[in-house]
């Protein structure tokens, strides 16, 4: 066991690597990977890690969220989070993740927000690898050349439109919250201007030029997010659609293939 804590203790052949995220942020190598599971229900509350981190889902499902907006994470994606940034992070449903600490220096041209990526096979297999190698790896090794390959990796990766980006007028947001606290709610344009106290005119402006998406878009994005949890959580077809404001599965479904495989995809 390293004195850091980087190994709990077990067998001495192959030692459980720790789960606790404060062990990885001093290891001197680029890349640091920690997986760790979790169970349904779960909430980190607002927290930052010095290093950047690759939050990647394995199985189950993730929603992350920080000042400027809210990331589902399904499995097979993972939120890229820059590092220093205060997020937030639940559990729908059991989740198994690895989470990847990337040092500063490493990342200098990466995204300065968050954003989240489909984990390409290549991706999921170096990270894989990388997990199986001692923490402390030979860096002109087996285990550098992984953590390069990491690196790369995350570099290329498109980002998805499982985000829902939060305005800073204080009017918007309000509409915001309102919902995502209530999917499923009938008010429109009007109704909900009227509650944020502001025209319509304000209203629509103001969603395209803080987000990029129009209201309706917004929306939209927002009940395919909370669909996608409910179903992690094991919630029927039926009722997951009732939940968000459709008469029926099959139009919840083409909504989300609209705003997953459409032109903002």
């Amino acid at each position: 066991m390293y004195a850091n804590g980087l190994f709990l203790p077990g067998d001495a052949a192959r030692p459980a690597r720790s789960t606790n995220a404060a062990d990885y942020q001093d290891v001197p190598r680029a890349v640091a990977v920690m997986p760790k599971a979790y169970a349904a229900g779960m909430v980190l509350d607002r927290h930052f890690h010095p290093r950047a981190q690759l939050l990647y889902a394995t199985a189950g499902l993730m929603m992350a969220s920080a000042e400027d907006g809210t990331w589902v994470v399904p499995e097979g994606h993972a939120l890229w989070i820059p590092p220093r940034l205060p997020h937030a992070v639940a559990t729908h449903g059991a989740v198994a993740m690895c989470s990847a600490y990337l040092d500063p220096a490493a990342v200098t041209g990466f995204p300065a927000g968050c954003r989240v990526i489909a984990v390409s096979p290549l991706l999921a297999a170096a990270l894989t690898a990388l997990a199986a190698e001692p923490v402390l790896y030979e860096e002109d090794g087996r285990g550098g050349h992984l953590a390069a390959l990491v690196l790369d990796e995350i570099g290329r990766a498109p980002a998805t439109p499982l985000v829902l980006p939060l305005p800073r007028d204080p009017r918007l947001r309000r509409v915001c919250f309102g919902l995502i606290e209530d999917p499923a709610s009938e008010a429109d344009l009007d109704a909900w201007a009227d509650r944020a106290g502001a025209s319509r005119r304000t209203l629509t402006r103001g969603f395209r030029a803080e987000t990029g998406l129009s209201f309706g878009d917004w929306r939209a994005r927002a009940r395919v997010i909370r669909a996608l949890a409910l179903e992690a959580e094991g919630r029927s077809p039926r009722a997951v659609a009732a939940a968000v404001g459709y008469r029926s599965a099959q139009a919840l479904r083409l909504t989300v293939a609209r705003v997953l495989d459409g032109p903002g995809a």
